[in-house]
């Protein structure tokens, strides 16, 4: 008999998995991967930084490693003349993954992602989109991935093909599937959210639901509906910023107190606090979401916070907050009054 599947071992009879994504992100942030052409070749260039990002996020509390292969695709090399590095870039980044993932006893997953390719009344371009989705499919399976994530896709019809790619080439693994949200509840080519995440699972994804796009109050909303109409494991993974009703997605933010456009470089003034991200993640664990973690904007530290709402208490716990211990806002037993008492009336404000 064959042996079960390690991933829907994990998620078989309400389990849940907590994964660390938002690479693209971090790396931008420090300073080795540029904003616009999103290009991972950091993968490349310094790839112990990259596997050094895998141990952060397992140290917080990620099951997954996510290899590190988003937007390492045929169309997104093609801009910046790397096309001939494809093959290296996505290797050495499945390569890595499997090795942290086999170090901490994790799952590793291979990732496919949106093409910027996809057009949808143009059978040319779809044959094109299932080219790149195949190329780094094989890759995966020859590196042993437990399963394989395509995610952030605005067409329903790209998130289809993305699913039939990977059990066309995916060698029988398991296929999480998950749709970037729109402002409205209706992608790209006129699929609602909710249909299209019920259609995905029918057609056999492992998990649906939605990733990227939407922050955590915006995507809270329609994981409700989704979990109402699919009967398998939901996917959430919102990007870590305040988005609202009024700006339901990261790209149609503002920055605060003024009408520019946040996205991309001043997200940073819309960042989820760490309260926020514990309330999503217990919103999701109070609706049964089983597969939870964070898209663009993530670190680590949410990440923990995101593993901890979830009953995880990864090594990172250590150095969770301990505020009582400050000797200005902890407790004032423990301190001279110097510090508790005068040192609170000098910076200013009401802490009591």
């Amino acid at each position: 008999m064959a042996e079960e599947n390690a991933f829907l071992k994990r998620l078989k009879n309400g389990g849940n998995l907590v994964v660390a994504e938002g690479y693209i992100f971090e790396f931008e942030r420090k300073g080795y991967l540029q904003a616009g052409t999103f290009v991972p070749e950091v993968i490349i260039e310094h790839p112990e930084l990259v596997r050094h990002m895998y141990e952060e996020f397992v140290h917080a509390g990620s099951e997954v490693v996510l290899a590190f292969t988003y937007y390492a695709h045929r169309e997104k090399l093609r801009l910046i003349g790397r096309e001939n590095d494809l093959d290296a870039m996505n290797r050495s980044a499945l390569q890595m993954a499997r090795e942290v993932a086999d170090k901490h006893g994790c799952l590793m997953a291979g990732n496919i992602s949106n093409t910027t390719a996809y057009v949808t009344d143009d059978p040319e371009s779809h044959k094109k989109v299932e080219e790149i989705f195949k190329e780094q499919i094989e890759i995966a399976v020859e590196y042993n991935a437990d399963y394989i994530v395509g995610e952030t896709f605005g067409h329903f019809g790209e998130a289809m093909l993305a699913l039939e790619s990977i059990k066309k080439y995916g060698k029988g693994l398991p296929a999480v599937v998950t749709i970037s949200a729109p402002a409205t509840e209706t992608l790209i080519d006129g699929v609602t959210l909710v249909d299209a995440c019920k259609r995905l699972e029918d057609a056999g994804a492992a998990v649906v639901g939605l990733n990227c796009g939407r922050g955590p109050e915006t995507m809270i909303p329609a994981i409700r509906e989704i979990k109402k109409v699919c009967k398998g494991p939901v996917a959430a993974l919102p990007v870590t910023y305040r988005t609202t009703p009024e700006e339901p997605t990261f790209f149609s933010l503002t920055v605060p107190g003024t009408k520019n456009r946040a996205f991309p470089l001043e997200l940073c003034t819309c960042l989820c606090s760490r309260k926020q991200i514990a309330d999503f993640a217990a919103q999701c664990r109070d609706l049964g979401v089983e597969y939870v973690g964070l898209c663009c904007g993530n670190s680590a530290n949410m990440t923990r916070i995101v593993a901890e709402t979830y009953g995880r208490s990864p090594p990172a716990s250590r150095y969770a907050p301990a505020m009582e211990k400050h000797f200005i806002f902890g407790e004032k037993a423990k301190f001279k009054d110097a510090y508790t008492k005068d040192m609170r009336a000098h910076i200013g404000g009401d802490f009591d």
